[in-house]
């Protein structure tokens, strides 16, 4: 559909009209659309420089997500009233854009690209994420830059055994998996995801239906395509190859880089790379001036080909290990004396130490987004230090990678986490890198599974990850299992898998090629679970299960139930009262509206204590019960004495003694502490106590009789309330 230059097409998705658009927006970049589903709407625009960069050693493609909170109608919060820095749930859209479109850019394609996805309206039912991947496909396809082949993403689910194309965000509550997938008409580019234990069969199930959804979408794009007229290509330039100086290079170095790849220790490998790249330019200076840079392409590339040609031939990997073997493993656990949880885990040259702290309701994460404001009681950070991998860089908070890596983990673990109810605390996870030779996010979700069990938390299951890698050349191709950072930066995939024994609880795969087959995901799928087996196993060994007692150093927590209603009386004017019972006991106080109380103290003293003040400022009186009470007013006829906190009864001055009483102050005064029992609370509720009830009968006390009732008329003389003899 065509209006005015604006063309728009449109697709059932899952019950649901999908639409691009594009002519009307941001009209002045490559490539723009405006994508829609539901109320939910994102503008995407595609711009790549129009000179190339090739002094790049690198694809230079940024992909920026931002969520505009005018989308669901909120001012953004703080002083300064604007979009700031992106969020968390920003880069990791931006990342899941991102992997499944930079394979699709030609090799000598060296433009700066951008592509920006700006939420401009959200239905708060719909997440924007796979509508920005849809959109970065669909504004590179009709733009002139270049673009291999056209993908789509969606989002599936699966509620009570049915499977959800884009599932609200009710719906993916409800869900046993949240999975994204991207890909072309053919194959598979990306998946991400969490899941609930699901089995290998079922994850592949969800992603050949999402892949349906995925070839209707392309075709929808393909519809824009030929509605605009169709689309002319920049040209990419050809990269002249110099026969005569590769062959110099090959001859210098070919077989010394085969050595070389065989070298299974990290840092020696890389220093006779290195000696090696210094020799060859040395030896060709004179030969070739100024050429430096070729130099060192040709023999990455030679150490590229030869490292793939070993294990596609030979099944050798270059730390002389087969296809299937996992690196060697040592855990220890237990290792840092005051933290409430840690765990020391080793695999290969790869190792993590994950360190867990419980916390209370008040360290949960307050997390404000477009779809509401909400509260996380688990959070995994992973830091990867450059001193990991041998290098010096500056500190400036966490990266996109990072925050990618620490989520993943966080995912892979969330569905192991004991119920809130039976598990009061906020948990906190944090890897630090120590050292890093190949999936240090799998080394996370390991650790921070051991380091839970050190903490005393009761997880349901253990959880081990395993990254799977492919080298495919041709038909030819070979699963490797546990790959190395060699094999993740010269192969083509990096597939992560994390589950228990029961089931996969997350995953990420990232490739770079386009796109592998279902059967390349069943044998990698196959080949991870019997790797995760081997893991589980080896941190079964290290720790059988969950320690029985919390870390001495870690919060007690006690959950009780107060009435919603006296929610104020332990609050108190300003907050006066709960302050000074944290003050008096050390203890940490939660309070939520329904009147669950958390109170958490390490000192399990100071936690109790704390608890009995507050039963005694919530308690209700009870008809015929005693209580020590505290005299507050004295009265000619009584005195008031508060039998619990802000709730005082009247003591007449007929209950105070067995005899007669000729004035309250012979008895109490302000102050006193007495023993009393209620006899009386009544509809408004005022009640009655009795110092007299509360005591032992004198020797010899015989109770007054009965008062005779009065047949009629106005009785004469005065009475004493409470019984006794009439004064005359």
């Amino acid at each position: 559909m065509a209006i005015d230059g604006i063309y728009k097409v449109e697709a059932e998705i899952d019950g649901r009209i999908f639409s691009i658009e594009t002519g009307r927006i941001a009209r002045q970049a490559d490539g723009a659309v405006l994508v829609q589903y539901g109320d939910t709407v994102v503008l995407v625009a595609a711009v790549a420089a129009k000179e190339a960069d090739p002094n790049r050693g690198f694809f230079p493609l940024v992909v920026d997500y931002r969520e505009k909170t005018y989308a669901a109608g909120k001012i953004p919060g703080g002083f300064y009233k604007r979009e700031g820095r992106p969020r968390d749930k920003e880069i990791l859209s931006a990342r899941q854009i991102d992997r499944p479109i930079r394979p699709l850019f030609p090799d000598g394609f060296m433009n700066e690209t951008q592509i920006m996805v700006s939420v401009l309206s959200s239905d708060q039912e719909h997440d924007s994420d796979v509508l920005g991947i849809v959109g970065a496909s669909a504004a590179l396809t009709i733009s002139d830059i270049p673009f291999l082949e056209t993908i789509a993403g969606v989002r599936v689910g699966r509620v009570d055994g049915r499977w959800i194309i884009n599932p609200t965000f009710q719906e993916r509550e409800e869900s046993d998996m949240d999975l994204v997938i991207a890909g072309t008409e053919t194959s598979l580019m990306m998946v991400e995801g969490e899941a609930n234990e699901i089995s290998e069969a079922d994850l592949l199930a969800a992603l050949e239906h999402g892949h349906k959804a995925i070839i209707q979408l392309i075709q929808l794009q393909q519809q824009l395509v030929d509605a605009i007229g169709g689309v002319t290509k920049r040209e990419v330039p050809v990269v002249e190859k110099d026969d005569a100086l590769i062959s110099r290079v090959m001859e210098l170095g070919h077989g010394r880089i085969i050595e070389a790849n065989q070298i299974a220790d990290k840092h020696l490998r890389s220093k006779t790379i290195e000696e090696l790249q210094d020799e060859v330019i040395e030896q060709l200076g004179e030969e070739y001036p100024e050429q430096n840079d070729q130099i060192l392409a040709i023999l990455s590339e030679i150490e590229k080909k030869e490292l793939r040609r070993m294990i596609l031939e030979k099944g050798i990997r270059s730390d002389g290990r087969d296809l299937d073997t996992v690196r060697p493993i040592t855990i220890e656990t237990g290792i840092l004396p005051r933290t409430h949880g840690s765990a020391l885990f080793t695999r290969g040259q790869t190792q993590a130490l994950v360190v867990a702290t419980l916390g209370t309701k008040g360290d949960e994460q307050i997390i404000d987004d477009l779809e509401g404001e909400s509260s996380k009681r688990f959070m995994l950070h992973y830091n990867f230090p450059p001193y990991s991998v041998g290098e010096t860089r500056p500190i400036r908070g966490p990266g996109r990678r990072e925050i990618g890596h620490g989520m993943l983990a966080e995912r892979s673990l969330s569905s192991i986490l004991p119920d809130e109810t039976d598990f009061p605390y906020t948990i906190r996870v944090v890897s630090d890198i120590t050292e890093s030779n190949g999936s240090s996010s799998m080394a996370t979700v390991c650790g921070g599974t051991l380091s839970m069990m050190d903490a005393g938390v009761p997880i349901k299951a253990p959880v081990a990850g395993i990254a799977m890698g492919l080298i495919k050349e041709g038909d030819d191709f070979a699963v490797l299992t546990d790959i190395l950072g060699l094999e993740d930066h010269l192969g083509d995939m990096d597939f992560k898998v994390a589950g228990t024994r029961q089931g996969i609880t997350g995953f990420q795969m990232d490739i770079k090629i386009q796109g592998i087959t279902f059967e390349i995901m069943k044998i990698a799928l196959e080949k991870a679970n019997n790797a995760r087996m081997f893991i589980l196993d080896k941190m079964e060994e290290a720790i059988a299960a969950p320690r029985e007692e919390l870390s001495p150093y870690a919060p007690r927590i006690i959950t009780m139930k107060i009435n919603p209603d006296k929610i104020r009386d332990v609050i108190g004017s300003g907050g006066k009262v709960i302050r000074k019972i944290i003050e008096d006991t050390g203890a940490t106080i939660d309070i939520e509206d329904d009147g669950t109380v958390r109170i958490a103290s390490v000192d399990q003293a100071g936690g109790q204590k704390a608890k009995t003040i507050i039963e005694r400022l919530t308690e209700d009186v009870e008809l015929g019960k005693l209580y020590m009470g505290v005299v507050k007013r004295v009265v000619d006829f009584g005195a008031f004495i508060e039998v619990l906190p802000n709730q005082e009864g009247l003591c007449h001055i007929s209950e105070l003694e067995y005899g007669r009483v000729n004035t309250v102050r012979d008895v109490l005064n302000e102050g006193d502490e007495v023993l009393v029992k209620v006899i009386g609370i009544d509809d408004q509720g005022k009640i009655k106590v009795s110092r007299k009830d509360a005591m032992e009968p004198p020797p010899g006390w015989t109770p007054p009789p009965p008062r005779e009732k009065s047949s009629g008329g106005r009785r004469g003389g005065n009475r004493r309330s409470g019984g006794g003899n009439r004064r005359r």
